[in-house]
């Protein structure tokens, strides 16, 4: 089970423009955005260490990203 409310994801699936919005969609959403949250805060990490701090930063994070 994701550890991500799922109010604020259902809110994101209406931003995209659902309309309505059933509970099992947000659940999986938030699932997989979680997935994806620890793999990008993985290589921002990996990225940190390299650069011999033991933060992570923005700037980690947008590099990871890419």
């Amino acid at each position: 089970m994701a550890e991500l409310p799922i109010a604020p994801v259902k809110r994101i699936i209406k931003q995209a423009g659902g309309k309505r919005i059933s509970d099992e969609a947000a659940v999986e959403l938030a699932n997989v955005l979680e997935e994806y949250g620890i793999e990008v805060a993985e290589r921002a990490n990996k990225l940190a260490n390299h650069a011999g701090r033991k933060t992570v930063t923005g700037a980690d994070i947008k590099l990871a990203v890419q």
